[in-house]
Order: C-alpha cells, then sequence, then structure tokens
C-alpha cells in the first residue's frame, strides 16, 4: 500500500504552459451545500494542509470522490507544470526557488472552482501563503502526532528532498522541531482534524467521515 499523501501518479508532458487536468469524479457538487453562505464567494473549495505524510492526498481524493469535486494536489500540478519533479526543481534551484514557483502555482490552483486541493507540508509556512488560503476557501490542517507521521513516511516510496539521507531517530527528531516552527502557521485553519495511523482503506474511510462531519457536507 503506498502511503497516505502519495498516489502512483507521474507528471505528464504537457507544456509547461498548460494547465495540468484534474481528477474528476461523478458530478454531484450541484447537491451540495454551500460552504460559502453570506461570504459572497460562490463555490465551494476546501484546502487541506498538514506536515508530509499527514495523508493530504489520499483523504483530498477521497473526499474530492465522495462529493464529485475535481481533485488538484499542488506537488503534482507543479510537477505538470515544470516537467520536473518536486525533488529536481529543489536540486536546481533550492529551497527558496521552489518556494516561489509553489507559491505561483497556489494563486493557480486556489482560483479553481468546486475543488478540494492537497497543499504540501511547507505550503502554509511561506509568503502570505496561509492567509490566502484562509480567503480562497475552508482550510483544513490534518493534525498528527509525530509517531504517526513517521509510521506514513515509512509507508511512502515518494523521494521527499528534505527527509534525504537521515535515520530513523533523525527523522523523528527532524519531524518534531519542523513541526514547532510549521504549526504556528497550521493552526490558522479554520478547521483542525486529528488524524490517526491511516494503514487501510477502513480507516481512511473514516478520516473521510470525520472530514465531512466537520465541514458539514
Amino acid at each position: 500500500m503506498t502511503s497516505p499523501e502519495i498516489a502512483n501518479s507521474k507528471p505528464s508532458q504537457e507544456s509547461s504552459n498548460s494547465k495540468p487536468s484534474p481528477e474528476i469524479s461523478n458530478s454531484r457538487s450541484n447537491h451540495l451545500p454551500s460552504l460559502w453562505e453570506g461570504s459572497g464567494v460562490g463555490c465551494f473549495r476546501v484546502i487541506l494542509i498538514g506536515y508530509m505524510g499527514a495523508g493530504k492526498t489520499t483523504v483530498g481524493r477521497a473526499l474530492a470522490k465522495e462529493l464529485g469535486l475535481q481533485f488538484y494536489d499542488l506537488d503534482w500540478y507543479i510537477e505538470n507544470r515544470r516537467r520536473k519533479k518536486v525533488a529536481q526543481i529543489f536540486a536546481e534551484l533550492g529551497e527558496d526557488g521552489f518556494r516561489q514557483i509553489e507559491h505561483n502555482m497556489l494563486h493557480e490552483v486556489a482560483e479553481f472552482e468546486n475543488v478540494v486541493i492537497s497543499c504540501g507540508g511547507g505550503t502554509p509556512c511561506f509568503f502570505d501563503n496561509i492567509d490566502y488560503m484562509n480567503q480562497q476557501g475552508q482550510v483544513v490542517y490534518l493534525h498528527c502526532s509525530p509517531e504517526v507521521l513517521h509510521g506514513h513516511l515509512l509507508m511512502g516510496k515518494t523521494e521527499r528532498p528534505l527527509l534525504k539521507g537521515k535515520s530513523p531517530d533523525e527523522l523523528v527528531a527532524f519531524i518534531r522541531e519542523q513541526l514547532s516552527v510549521r504549526e504556528p502557521f497550521y493552526n490558522k485553519a479554520r478547521y483542525q482534524l486529528d488524524v490517526t495511523l491511516m494503514d487501510n482503506y477502513d480507516k481512511i474511510k473514516i478520516t473521510v467521515e470525520k472530514l465531512r462531519e466537520l465541514l458539514g457536507v
């Protein structure tokens, strides 16, 4: 089983100026209660944030499927638009260069209507990204203990530049340290959902049910 955050997907060979197609489910979005009553926004947009390995991609895809919405993973979107893996962008441009690209791509994806978006672990922590996300949609922080995050990351097969070369003990210590820095940004989300180890599909389904209850959809 792949990591709850990562699924088997490869960037397509599209032009860097073209926008990748979202994952589209059987549409039921016309029957959704609006999350935006009284806000004047007039569209349905859910944005999932949290540390890498929290399960944002898996939960986001499953939520979108149940609600008949389009799903975008921000890292996949970047890879399709740039025609490079995130790890390659990090290697070539460094983290500062990647974060600038990420910021620009976020401002594309978060303009789409009737979507569920999963963001990278660091996305809310740079520029004004978290404030922008809160303006654009209902932001949910998928909150996990360092132990759960460690378990999810061990199940994953995706190369993560920030974790490269770390032993298991170093990885847990690194997660704790980064969470202490990033949680002030994560905690700005309108909603928070505690996530346990999602090592089978029944647990993923339970998490999605809790998320729907939280959002009232």
